[in-house]
């Protein structure tokens, strides 16, 4: 079976400065891979080039062995983006019903109901528009319209941002269920613990290059003692 997910010798430049190269690794069909590194490492600029948003400048990326830049590899996945700001003018059911329609879902009220409910998001969201919800609210939003959506493949970037210690904790439970639904999950996070407790493997992106592909108990290998932080810490040389 191909892989959910697959970079060949992938490269990215703006001018003279590479932001990452020669990238080669695979994210596996229900399995979740955590894109970790520190600031500026390249990693949204990596998912914004597996979109299509930024030109590739060098080797190739395949989704579900279908050439990233064919609109018909990106039909199997739903995408969360960094910094998630949906139109304020809309109302919060208007998104999610516009969203699921693109996704080629058809609104069920039941369904959402339930998903608001597992992401702890009052029902009264729907019923305002966007600009009056906190950034955590909006970001649940974007989440319950991504699970909503039944793609094979969640790209989600900083999924966890501006979310409450609760509603981190129910939005876990929920990838952790999605995984065991046969999910794949591409994601970033800033959370090593985070990454560290649901992923299958962790890629460490550092200077344009992969310092690590692996399991998280084999990046705190690496180091003598027992945190995942420190573990990356030497990982990157710091």
């Amino acid at each position: 079976m191909e892989p959910a997910l697959k970079f060949e010798n992938a490269g990215k430049r703006y001018g003279k400065s590479v932001v990452f190269g020669n990238l080669e690794f695979q994210v596996e069909r229900g399995s979740f891979l955590g894109l970790a590194g520190v600031n500026g490492a390249g990693k949204t600029t990596l998912i914004k080039c597996l979109l299509d948003f930024c030109v590739l400048d060098e080797g190739e990326i395949t989704i579900f062995d279908i050439p990233h830049v064919e609109s018909r590899a990106r039909t199997r996945l739903a995408y969360l983006p960094e910094r998630f700001n949906p139109p304020g003018f809309l109302w919060g059911r208007d998104f999610l019903d516009l969203s699921l329609k693109l996704h080629g879902i058809d609104p069920d009220s039941a369904a959402i109901f339930e998903m608001l409910k597992e992401l702890d998001l009052d029902r009264d969201a729907l019923e305002k528009p966007i600009k009056a919800l906190s950034k955590g609210m909006a970001q649940k939003l974007g989440l319950a319209a991504c699970f909503l959506s039944e793609k094979e493949l969640l790209v989600l970037d900083e999924p966890m941002s501006g979310l409450d210690p609760k509603a981190r904790a129910l939005v876990k439970m929920k990838l952790l269920k999605l995984k065991d639904a046969g999910k794949t999950l591409l994601f970033t996070s800033h959370s090593l613990l985070e990454m560290s407790e649901l992923c299958d493997r962790m890629a460490v992106l550092h200077e344009g290059k992969l310092s690590f592909l692996g399991s998280p108990d084999e990046l705190s290998s690496i180091s003598q003692k027992k945190s995942i932080e420190q573990a990356f810490l030497t990982c990157i040389g710091g």
